[in-house]
């Protein structure tokens, strides 16, 4: 579908206000702990996230809503005329911010429920925000998403409390002002005969969308992803008097294993696409000039769409760190972080975006998410499917990232058909 298209249909609507979510999206990049030139930055639980939370609160009542904050902090928003316990459906997404990002991650999927909710004050909505997606925070992503669907089972009071911000605060110390409480975690749990199903509304934060002029795609599946630390450890010396054939140069070993990984992983996204490795961390020590590095601490993050992939990546990252490692008469440790699988998204959930859709004479194009969102936590336990916001150059993660606003109008009108269908 044509951009053009995407203005005629939004032009047609007499519900869903263009103006009002362009206002919103403006209204939350000033909540920030940085000058808009530099990007944007909420971390979560910071001054700046509590008052863009407290923005989406206000505007909701605005409409009649009343809003809940459970154990783990996140914010529930429901029409007063819709009990808690009266099955709705679920959409929403986050606030908080990468340090310096951009105006439409997370909140493309927060001002979407929140403007199909002004347009139509009765649908059988809950608009969701999750405390702490993107994991810079507390190097931990999906905190509000995890604890609510565990209850604290599978992320416990323990677990958080070894998490640190950079205030060397733990999501307990820096949540409790905001509701974390985690004597409730196990009550006020993810209760899924609730809740009909959840929509997660989200940029694509990739080309392909862009590329081909699609302005709204719905999401199939979302790839799985392993992460990895790895310790190359080799011998500090002196950069002078040491001779090139004798030197245990651990830097070196890991630009060889970054060439090899890189390698590796272009031919395996040439069988199957959507593969994709990341080596984000880097640390040398002694980081001296004049000394030959003994040490390098990186990680590694792999992600792919089938547990078979995850599986051949899994093994070809050992196998070249071991082998780069033993032929240079160096010690290595590799340890596995982060083990999530792909995750599907409900075909009935898809179905039903599809013949919303449908009914504004729009066609939904299937797309994958190379990203990770509060909906692969939610997934197993809801019938769960995401709508994808074209996204500019595919940029992310930075001030320069841009989707339409008439595009994120169309996500919500394609919301709002389904909701209230």
């Amino acid at each position: 579908m044509s951009s053009a298209a995407t203005h005629e249909h939004v032009g047609m609507s007499s519900s869903i206000d263009i103006t009002r979510i362009a206002r919103d999206i403006a209204a939350i990049a000033g909540f920030s702990e940085e000058p808009p030139a530099t990007g944007y930055s909420r971390p979560t639980f910071s001054a700046a996230w509590a008052v863009a939370r407290d923005y989406i609160i206000a505007e909701a009542a605005k409409t009649g809503c009343r809003h809940r904050i459970d154990a783990a902090g996140n914010v529930h928003l429901r029409p007063a005329g819709l009990a808690w316990e009266t099955p709705a459906w679920l959409s929403g997404s986050h606030l908080d911010s990468v340090p310096t990002g951009g105006k439409y991650d997370g909140v493309v999927g927060v001002v979407v429920p929140l403007e199909v909710l002004r347009a139509h004050p009765q649908a059988p909505l809950e608009l969701v925000l999750f405390a702490e997606e993107e994991g810079t925070t507390f190097n931990l992503g999906m905190l509000g998403s995890r604890i609510w669907a565990g209850g604290g089972a599978t992320l416990t009071a323990a677990d958080l409390a070894k998490l640190r911000n950079k205030h060397g605060q733990s999501p307990l110390e820096a949540g409790r002002p905001h509701g974390v409480d985690p004597s409730r975690f196990a009550l006020d749990k993810l209760n899924a005969a609730h809740y009909r199903g959840f929509i997660e509304v989200h940029v694509e934060q990739g080309l392909a969308m862009w590329d081909q002029n699609m302005p709204v795609g719905v999401v199939t599946v979302i790839n799985g992803r392993r992460q990895y630390a790895c310790t190359i450890t080799g011998k500090p010396n002196h950069a002078g008097s040491t001779e090139m054939g004798g030197r245990h140069d651990a830097l070196a070993a890991f630009a060889e294993i970054l060439w090899q990984l890189e390698q590796g992983a272009l031919r395996l996204n040439a069988e199957s696409a959507h593969t994709v490795l990341t080596v984000g961390q880097l640390f040398v020590r002694p980081n001296a000039i004049n000394v030959i590095p003994g040490e390098v601490v990186f990680t590694i993050d792999f992600r792919a769409q089938t547990a078979k992939m995850l599986d051949v990546g899994n093994r070809m990252i050992a196998a070249d760190i071991e082998g780069i490692c033993h032929r240079r008469q160096l010690t290595f440790d590799l340890q596995r972080t982060e083990a999530l699988p792909p995750v599907p998204m409900s075909s009935a959930v898809c179905r039903a975006l599809r013949t919303a859709a449908t009914s504004l004479g729009i066609s939904l194009p299937d797309v994958a998410s190379g990203a990770l969102h509060d909906a692969a936590i939610l997934a197993p336990l809801l019938a769960t499917a995401m709508l994808f916001v074209a996204s500019k150059d595919g940029i992310s993660h930075n001030p320069a990232e841009f989707s339409r606003v008439e595009d994120i109008a169309l996500a919500a009108r394609i919301l709002a058909a389904t909701v209230t269908a």
